[in-house]
């Protein structure tokens, strides 16, 4: 796992004014016109480390900006470390010059408006969960700046920047041994579990394993005591393939000044372990987590920064190291407790820590519980919604069909002016209420008239009510000739 750690704001200052003071020149008693010189290398600054802060990238564009100004840079370098964190050496900024300061301002800016679109967007998730918004722990973040002034960068703003960068970076390990601690008791809550899924001789066989691999674990060689004199010459003699009895502490602090900026870092600190771990860890062994082996790297560093670094300016110098290289505990050191020997966590930290996940668990099947039911009732609500917009399709179709029939023309023969004839109903269709029979053409007439008697004088419309042979008649009709009525009183019938 890669370190997240690299110097503060005003260490990481320091180096870059230690690589621009090692300038080059040729003696003024040598002819120049006659000397050869090597080719010039341009020398970068080695590359910085992600600090691991959230504001890191405004960090280091102010830090790169400051050292571009020359009256900045000659302060930097004549102030002493307290004088810095204290706040003198921010007043220097009234003297940038003025294209550094625009520069910062809008610096500044564009980091206030980064803030401003974090903040929202942690409201709009915290609101959005019916969470109660803590504006003072969201502005307790933002501490670096002074967001009262969001437009121009002010001494206020470099003094809360060199304040903050200090906190922040000195809490840091605090805060990874948290999380690590975090991480052993999940990792002992998992296996706790595992073992309730099993039987009795299933549990029993998985103790046994797992007391083979703790034992395996911690059968390793002696681990030096970090920072010691054995612990130096190991790596001078593996490392390094010098002779053990020829150390020497300055050409070793030499060696290992990776970046030549005189100064040991936590980085070029923790690699010095390197050799002490691979004693211990393994990621090819089973029983061997990389995860702890990290957090033992960073406790062998703690360790050293805590013995050595007096100004306490998390660097080691070169004067800190050889002074502490003549100490009792580098030459006769204690024995180092490795990770085994010293749990991360006690039983009561892991009662609670099962207790939170107890809670967490049971406020987890709770909102799914309520979101199962959000979605059954939505389910029923678009179940709704479906027979709704069935039921208006069809009244929909409905209409339609009605306007179709009333616009059709009826069927049947066109007239002579172009209007279709209605058709007769039929004899067993009933006429529709208020109409009459239409009588029948002309022609039939006097087939009709040819059957009566002779002498009888007959209507057309009397001719209209004679059926025509073998017609049956409606129900309750007597067989009478259709046109026969009856007669006014004091009138006789036709035979």
């Amino acid at each position: 796992m890669q370190m997240m750690w690299t110097k503060i704001f005003i260490t990481t200052c320091i180096s870059l004014m230690s690589l621009l003071s090692c300038s080059e020149t040729v003696p003024i008693s040598v002819d120049k016109t006659k000397v050869t010189r090597p080719e010039e290398k341009v020398q970068e600054p080695p590359q910085s480390v992600d600090t691991g802060l959230h504001y890191d990238r405004y960090l280091r564009e102010v830090i790169d900006f400051l050292e571009k100004d020359q009256h900045f840079r000659e302060k930097l370098h004549n102030t002493d470390m307290e004088d810095i964190k204290q706040g003198k050496l921010a007043k220097e900024l009234d003297f940038v010059s003025h294209h550094v300061r625009t520069k910062l301002d809008e610096l500044k800016r564009q980091e206030v408006s980064r803030l401003r679109t974090l903040i929202k967007a942690k409201q709009d998730i915290e609101g959005g969960n019916d969470m109660a918004v803590d504006h003072q722990a969201l502005l307790k973040q933002f501490e670096y700046l002074n967001h009262m002034n969001p437009h121009t960068f002010e001494v206020e703003d470099l003094d809360r920047l060199i304040k903050s960068a200090t906190k922040d970076l000195e809490n840091y390990d605090k805060e990874r041994h948290e999380e690590f601690k975090r991480y052993e008791m999940m990792k002992e809550h998992e296996r706790r579990e595992h073992l309730k899924t099993l039987d009795e001789e299933g549990r029993r066989k998985e103790e046994e394993h797992y007391e083979e691999m703790k034992k395996k674990h911690a059968d390793h060689p002696k681990v030096n005591h970090p920072g010691s004199q054995d612990q130096l010459k190991e790596v001078w003699e593996e490392a390094d393939g010098l002779d053990p009895e020829d150390f020497d502490p300055k050409t070793f602090f030499n060696l290992h000044d990776t970046n030549g900026d005189g100064f040991f870092d936590e980085q070029e600190l923790e690699a010095l372990f390197t050799k002490e771990l691979e004693k211990i860890y393994d990621p090819t062994n089973e029983e061997d987590d990389m995860v702890e082996m990290e957090e033992e790297r960073l406790r062998m560093r703690e360790h050293v920064m805590n013995e050595v670094d007096t100004n306490k300016d998390r660097l080691v110098s070169l004067d800190e190291f050889l002074v502490a290289t003549k100490r009792k505990e580098f030459l006769e050191p204690d024995s180092w407790e490795t990770l085994e020997q010293n749990q991360a966590y006690t039983e009561e930290e892991m009662r609670e820590f099962e207790e939170r996940l107890v809670k967490q668990e049971e406020d987890l099947n709770q909102k799914a519980a309520d979101l199962q039911k959000q979605r059954e009732e939505l389910e029923r609500q678009q179940e709704q919604l479906n027979a709704q917009k069935i039921e208006l399709q069809q009244a929909v179709e409905h209409m339609e069909r009605l306007k179709t029939q009333k616009v059709e023309p009826p069927r049947g023969d066109q007239g002579i002016d172009g209007n279709a004839i209605p058709e007769s109903p039929g004899n067993d269709q009933p006429l529709p209420p208020g109409q009459q029979p239409v009588p029948p053409v002309q022609q039939d007439i006097p087939q009709i008239q040819h059957d009566l008697p002779q002498g009888q004088d007959h209507s057309p419309q009397e001719a209209h009510h004679v059926p025509k042979e073998n017609q049956p008649l409606p129900p309750g009709h007597q067989a009478v000739a259709e046109g026969d009525q009856q007669a006014p009183q004091g009138q006789h019938t036709l035979p």
